[in-house]
């Protein structure tokens, strides 16, 4: 046994006992399904869990609890024996494990929530030697060698929830989810955005997802820093509804979309006749989140005066509404975010550094776009299942497409992706995206300079390309139209293919020639359709 094969082996015997933990405790079936799959993927890297249950009267699948989903997106959801991957088990009663799913033919993803070139593990969940349903999941990374050993867990997992998966199905048949209807907080909970929504698996994202693990678990504040576009409300969301507090309320606000005499108002509350047109007494943004979370959006663009006045509701826990005398007691969860250079604005004296400190207590740094080119892909990917949804039509992207989204340097991130994408789509007659249709603002385009004082790699015996894809140890520079991409693209691949020579077509090697990660070289040879020498 390696140590890798070790690692994982170790992982998933605490899994295990956090699963029998849940089981043990909880009396809610249906809950306690959706924190068992909730607990694969932040513990064991088993994303876009899926239950489906087996309706006795027909034999078939109808699809129960998908993590990452709204319960709208999946409860007409069925699968007939046979159809697809899931009634293939239905029929067979084996599990199924597939390195790649999207190479299956059987392979349908109705949901629009499986990753194409990921593996995918699905197994039956028997009891008593009779089928009750189906536990799929997702690894979260490409295989490494070690799926039979994920198949083999995922089994046990099945074992170990099957008598809920029967409870479950009992309440389903007895009505009972029209009363968890009826209870707004537990209804929220089960539409709470999980983990599932944050898209990525570079190495700087794995850090983020981690952090954001272990901070959602303790009423900490947490800044969230990025540039615009990177997606901090998701990170809040994410550490809201995933921590203790997610029963409770979670109130946001954007505290550059109001000026400050508005914003002490809408922060704080205000008693009637507190000002001309206050006719009645209003709760804040802090008092609505009592017992929860309150997420303050660009943090960086209050006044210092302003400043001041929310430093001592963070440091007293306690407020007075505008107009009023009375002291509140609030027991709040702060997060908040920013674009902000937050030191220099110190430094500057235009932000408190009292305030800096009180807020920095765990910062969470999400990188731009340009920095984890390997996550486009997915990203992408995840951008046009929902872009699908809305248009009723399967949406793809062309090899062509691909490389010409990787070549741009993205300056707006995920948001300029996700507006370039829709505007392609927008734009396709038959779903289908070809690099003709990507088309990037030409003034975005001429504005995205390599960062000072950083080149790309020199390989020896080969020029460095004018254009170089992003993400090789520095930023890339966008090409100003389509003539110009293939040749920078055929200067990237000489690049590439030069370091593979020498290193010996061994990727590991190559990439440090290129200053890249394993990740990283892989992904451009993707990319690039560059064949691999074996010597």
């Amino acid at each position: 046994m390696n140590d890798h094969s070790a690692s994982l082996l170790q992982s998933q015997f605490a899994i295990l006992a956090r699963v029998g933990q849940l089981l043990a405790r909880s009396l809610d079936a249906p809950q306690t399904l959706r924190e068992v799959l909730r607990t694969l993927e932040i513990s064991g890297h088993l994303s876009r869990g899926l239950i489906a249950v087996a309706r006795p009267e027909s034999g078939d699948l109808s699809v129960h609890a998908v993590h990452g989903l709204d319960h709208d997106d999946f409860q007409a959801v069925c699968y007939r024996a046979g159809e697809g991957l899931l009634g293939r088990i239905v029929e067979t009663g084996r599990s199924c494990a597939i390195a790649q799913v999207g190479e299956d033919p059987c392979f349908l993803n109705r949901l629009g929530l499986y990753e194409r070139e990921l593996p995918f593990i699905a197994v039956p969940i028997r009891l008593g030697g009779t089928l009750q349903g189906v536990l799929a999941v997702q690894p979260d990374a490409p295989d490494d060698g070690l799926l039979d050993e994920r198949v083999r867990f995922v089994e046990l997992i099945a074992d170990l929830i099957a008598q809920n998966v029967r409870l479950s199905l009992d309440v389903s048949e007895e009505g009972r989810p029209r009363d968890e209807e009826r209870e707004p907080q537990r209804h929220a909970l089960r539409h709470r955005p999980g983990f599932g929504n944050l898209v990525g698996h570079s190495p700087v994202m794995m850090r983020v997802f981690d952090q954001v693990r272990m901070v959602a678990k303790w009423s900490t504040t947490v800044l969230i820093r990025g540039e615009t576009g990177t997606g901090k409300e998701l990170i809040a969301n994410a550490i809201h509804y995933n921590s203790p507090r997610a029963r409770g309320p979670y109130v946001r606000l954007n505290c550059a979309s109001l000026p400050e005499n508005l914003l002490e108002s809408e922060l704080f509350g205000h008693e009637k006749g507190a000002f001309t047109g206050a006719v009645s007494s209003r709760k804040g943004r802090f008092e609505m989140a009592d017992g929860g979370t309150l997420f303050l959006d660009e943090i960086g663009d209050v006044s210092p005066a302003f400043q001041a006045k929310l430093l001592r509701v963070l440091q007293e826990g306690e407020l007075e509404r505008v107009g009023g005398g009375r002291t509140l007691k609030l027991d709040v969860r702060l997060l908040a975010a920013t674009h902000r250079d937050l030191e220099a604005a110190v430094d500057g004296g235009h932000f408190r550094e009292d305030l800096y400190y009180r807020l920095n207590v765990m910062p969470i740094v999400l990188p731009p776009l340009r920095e984890r080119l390997e996550d486009l892909p997915k990203i992408a990917r995840h951008l046009l299942d929902r872009l699908g949804g809305l248009q009723r039509r399967p949406l793809r992207l062309s090899a062509g497409a691909q490389r010409r989204l990787a070549q741009h340097h993205w300056p707006g991130n995920v948001r300029e992706l996700e507006n370039c994408l829709e505007r392609a789509a927008v734009m396709s007659e038959s779903g289908e995206i070809d690099a003709e249709l990507i088309r990037i603002d030409r003034g975005r385009e001429r504005g995205s300079k390599r960062q000072p004082g950083v080149a790309p790699t020199a390989v020896p015996g080969v020029p460095v390309a004018a254009t170089a894809l992003p993400g090789a140890g520095a930023a890339g520079v966008a090409v100003e139209g389509g003539d110009s991409e293939p040749a920078a693209e055929q200067g990237e691949r000489q690049r590439v293919i030069a370091a593979l020579e020498r290193a010996g077509w061994v990727q590991a090697r190559a990439a440090r020639l290129l200053g890249m990660t394993p990740r990283q070289i892989a992904y451009r040879v993707q990319i690039l359709n560059i064949q691999m020498k074996r010597i």
